[in-house]
């Protein structure tokens, strides 16, 4: 802190009896109570004067500190900055390329389906071709097994009715040997 004239005055007021009193301790004269208070004084306002003076370092020290502080902190604001429009081209770039790979992969996905349906188109015709086959094939065969079932109940009739007549000429046969 500065001093201001109060001060001034409180010392120019002092130094005159202390003058006195450094003269009368070097001729080896006693002191007073008054003597002592005075010293005392003198000291304290030393000690609060190098306290004052003290504390005008520590009050540019800390005035210092803070433009520093704010220097610092303008660079900490740059270089937020920065990294904020580092940032915003990290996401664009991010975009672009996960825009051209969704692009590819779209492009990809489209000729992987047309791929697919195509398959899926020859698989189709061909299973309708093998069913188409199978089916011709399973009526033929059913033709087949119901004339096989004709013919066959043709010949047990007829083998019935073969049987029926023997039987019956048989059976005037042994009636007339009677």
């Amino acid at each position: 802190m500065t001093q201001t004239r109060v001060d001034d005055m409180l010392i120019e007021m002092i130094t005159p009896k202390v003058r006195e009193i450094e003269e009368k301790f070097s001729r080896g004269e006693g002191l007073t109570q008054e003597d002592i208070n005075t010293l005392l004084l003198k000291s304290q306002y030393n000690h609060i004067n190098h306290l004052d003076q003290k504390l005008d370092e520590v009050t540019a020290s800390v005035v210092a500190l803070e433009g520093k502080f704010q220097a610092l902190e303008g660079k900490f604001q740059a270089l937020e900055g920065k990294f904020q429009t580092f940032k915003a081209e990290m996401i664009a770039e991010f975009e672009r390329r996960m825009g051209a790979l969704e692009s590819k992969m779209e492009a990809r996905m489209g000729a992987l389906e047309s791929k697919m349906e195509a398959r899926m188109g020859a698989l189709e015709s061909k299973m309708e071709a093998r069913m188409g086959s199978l089916e011709t094939k399973f009526e033929q065969a059913q033709v087949k097994m119901q004339e096989t079932i004709i013919t066959t109940m043709k010949w047990y009739i007829g083998g019935a009715g073969v049987i029926l007549v023997v039987l019956k000429a048989l059976d005037i046969f042994v009636s007339s040997s009677q």
